[in-house]
């Protein structure tokens, strides 16, 4: 094999490579193609929300920092529902699912949730390991922000007032 060959070939398989990374990079900044069941058997597919700024939450009964921020989400989406703006909240695997579903009914959570039993949505959300854990996502499925930790609710306030415009 001539020296311009293995050089050419050589260029190819770069070339390959780093578009595979960059698909694989703006990938993770795009909504996961998933359905989201809810605890009531709702289907809701992730394409349908395109139009939407969405909010993924994920959360877990233990956490009490989830616990703390859930009357800030639930005041977020009822000011911001009604412009554009859907959430929905993951209970962890850990979750006993009976709890998940005791809690919601309890604290009348307006929207979606799911319990993610066999760690799907963690997975394809790029694995979500700690808790809260919130992705922020426009009207394009493109992702504004991840938080991990207690959220700054001034400031999702601004973020969504500017990306529901």
């Amino acid at each position: 094999m001539s020296d311009s060959l293995k050089k050419t070939l050589l260029a190819i398989v770069i070339i390959g490579l780093l578009a595979f990374f960059a698909i694989q990079l703006q990938a993770k900044n795009n909504l996961p193609h998933v359905v989201f069941t809810t605890l009531s058997g709702k289907k809701i597919a992730a394409a349908d929300l395109k139009s939407k700024v969405l909010l993924v939450n994920f959360w877990a009964t233990d956490c009490l920092s989830c616990i703390k921020e859930m009357p800030e989400l639930v005041r977020i989406y009822n000011a911001y529902h009604a412009q554009g703006l859907e959430l929905i909240a993951i209970a962890m695997p850990d979750d006993p699912p009976a709890q998940v579903l005791n809690y919601v009914t309890k604290k009348e959570i307006p929207f979606p949730v799911m319990h993610d039993g066999l760690s799907e949505m963690v997975e394809k959300f790029g694995g979500v390991n700690l808790t809260p854990t919130l992705f922020i996502y426009d009207k394009q499925g493109k992702l504004l922000q991840r938080s991990v930790g207690e959220l700054d609710f001034v400031k999702l306030d601004q973020l969504l007032s500017a990306a529901l415009r």
